[in-house]
């Protein structure tokens, strides 16, 4: 079994309250799970307006699959024009 887990520390645009970021956020991470089917939340940054760490894990018995889904994901919030990734950490296990 391969587990391949990956936090992403991103930036907000437009967040100018906690509310409009969770908006964002809540977007980005419910959208993830239902089209790549993984574990996803919100893990960092909780009360800035600006910036969040979303952390997603993926399981599977093939070390490919699971680079693959980790770049899927990335690419896909990297589609979101609201927020720029400023960081990535990836690890597989």
């Amino acid at each position: 079994m391969i587990i391949g887990i990956c936090t992403c520390e991103i930036f907000i645009y437009n967040a100018n309250s906690l509310k409009s970021k969770r908006s964002v956020v809540k977007s980005i991470v419910e959208k993830s799970k239902n089209r790549f089917n993984v574990s996803i939340a919100e893990v960092g940054e909780n009360d800035k307006w600006q910036k969040s760490v979303i952390g997603f894990a993926t399981v599977s018995k093939d070390k490919k699959i699971v680079d693959e889904t980790m770049e899927n994901v990335i690419q896909f919030f990297n589609s979101y024009s609201e927020i720029e990734i400023m960081n990535i950490e990836k690890e597989i296990l």
